[in-house]
């Protein structure tokens, strides 16, 4: 019996996993950047007394 196809099966399963813990943190970092940047702006333009 030839294990060969579930190990094989077994290290992409964990490599897509960890790829995905590492992938996955820096796009939520760019969301969040992005929102705060838009808050900031949106509180700058109610603070603003000309507007």
């Amino acid at each position: 019996m030839d294990h060969t196809p579930f190990i094989i099966a077994a290290y992409s399963i964990g490599f897509v996993v960890l790829l995905w813990c590492a992938v996955a943190p820096l796009m939520r970092k760019k969301s969040i950047a992005r929102d705060i940047r838009r808050l900031i702006q949106i509180e700058e333009r109610s603070r603003d007394p000309n507007s």
